[in-house]
């Protein structure tokens, strides 16, 4: 007999036009593999994902950038043509912050943990997070929040070059114009011209000091926070190899055992009231040693499969047993254990692994489910060669072009940038 009640489907859910993301994949496979009907609301049309065995429904997203409203109207839709309640499960942070505000009026069609509707989005903004972390006196990167261009450019000087700059909401970000959700910032001069455009962006332009990356210093922790507030499934895990390399997206990660790490992430969700899934981003400080938490992101991170324990519980399961009153197995922790994504470390994924420590998930090949490693690399090769003729396009040479050579202080600390979205064309300071 199943753990899970098979008659509840999932709906995952995500509006960032990200066609390899590769934790929608775990999140189709780890709930398919249980016998839960798995719907997919996403622009999957050169997504390796659509071609999963386990994929049981696709439905079309809301645009990139749709307000809340947009978003809850598009689930209604969904939850009309699927006609019996399901587990939501947000994937990205904007379609996290508009599930929040709505979850009174989804509440009817969805299953969704109890917490304060706008609490996603008080974790998930960036500067809010820096607040949190003041009140919580949790360690963060020192954090200025500039009135004008001016004063980002003194704020630069303040923290010293070279800071971070992060908008504050970076789902916000409109895709095509040129903006990163997270840069560094090399200038006084270039902090400047990069507030003139908070318009565009359509959030806040922070500073934040920077805590260069080196070994053992990136950390992740994945959790599932059930509704009496435990920490459940999940665990913290080692970012060992990054695209870009040193900043950016978790290209191979490994689960390690950290107290510290554990221990500032129960804390925190505990503090705060949290329930659901959530991915947490830290970097340790060279000179003091401490944890500093970079970034909280709402719902699962992309490699929330590494964290799958001897039970096969992961934080996606964890939710649906959860919401549907079902008991959680009790397995044990894996430490060791890899996950890697073929398209950013081709060369791990080719190593044989490792027997006696803890097994090895890829992102996209699995046994059970070929079709998306097939898909995977054809269309991996067309995304790159589009990436390289705009990237020549943009960057043709332009005669006569040159080169550009108080604020509030939210929180003192020590850290480095990060940065929530797991698109694979954006620089990041931070990764998943």
């Amino acid at each position: 007999m199943s753990l899970f009640d098979t008659r509840v489907p999932a709906v995952l859910l995500r509006i960032d036009r990200n066609p390899f993301h590769h934790g929608t994949l775990g999140a189709v496979r780890s709930l398919g593999r249980a016998g839960v009907d798995v719907h997919v609301v996403a622009d999957c049309a050169d997504s390796p994902v659509r071609a999963s065995r386990y994929l049981s429904g696709l439905h079309t997203p809301p645009p990139p950038g749709a307000p809340p409203a947009e978003i809850a109207a598009a689930l209604r839709r969904v939850a009309a043509r699927i006609a019996r309640p399901a587990v939501l499960i947000p994937m990205d942070d904007a379609c996290a912050v508009a599930v929040g505000r709505a979850r009174t009026e989804l509440a009817p069609s969805y299953l969704l943990p109890d917490q304060p509707g706008e609490l996603p989005a008080r974790v998930a903004d960036k500067a809010e997070l820096a607040g949190v972390c003041a009140a919580l006196d949790v360690p963060h990167p020192e954090t200025l929040v500039p009135d004008g261009a001016a004063e980002a450019a003194r704020a630069a000087w303040r923290l010293g070059l070279p800071v971070v700059a992060k908008w504050s909401r970076p789902w916000l970000v409109p895709p095509g114009g040129g903006l990163r959700s997270t840069v560094l910032v090399r200038s006084a001069r270039e902090a400047g011209e990069l507030y003139l455009r908070a318009e565009e962006a359509g959030s806040r332009l922070l500073l934040q000091a920077f805590l260069p990356p080196g070994p053992d210093r990136d950390w992740f922790f994945h959790g599932y926070a059930d509704r009496f507030g435990t920490v459940r499934a999940g665990g913290p895990g080692r970012k060992t190899r990054a695209r870009p390399r040193g900043a950016g997206l978790t290209a191979v990660g490994r689960w390690t055992p950290n107290p510290q790490v554990q221990a500032l992430a129960e804390r925190v969700t505990a503090e705060l009231g949290y329930r659901g899934v959530f991915d947490l981003d830290f970097r340790r400080c060279g000179t003091t040693g401490r944890y500093h938490l970079l970034d909280f992101n709402p719902r699962p991170g992309a490699q929330f499969r590494l964290f799958a324990d001897t039970a096969g519980l992961d934080v996606v399961r964890a939710l649906h047993l959860d919401l549907t009153h079902r008991p959680l197995p009790q397995g044990a922790p894996r430490p060791g254990r890899l996950f890697v994504v073929e398209n950013y470390a081709p060369l791990s994924a080719l190593r044989p692994a490792r027997a006696g420590y803890g097994g090895r998930e890829l992102a996209w090949h699995a046994r059970d489910d070929r079709a998306p490693g097939r898909a995977l690399w054809a269309l991996w090769g067309r995304h790159v060669s589009a990436r390289l003729r705009d990237r020549a396009h943009r960057s043709g040479p332009r005669p006569g072009a040159s080169v550009p050579s108080g604020a509030r202080v939210v929180r003192q600390a020590s850290a480095p940038p990060a940065d929530h979205a797991d698109r694979p064309d954006e620089d990041r300071a931070r990764s998943r």
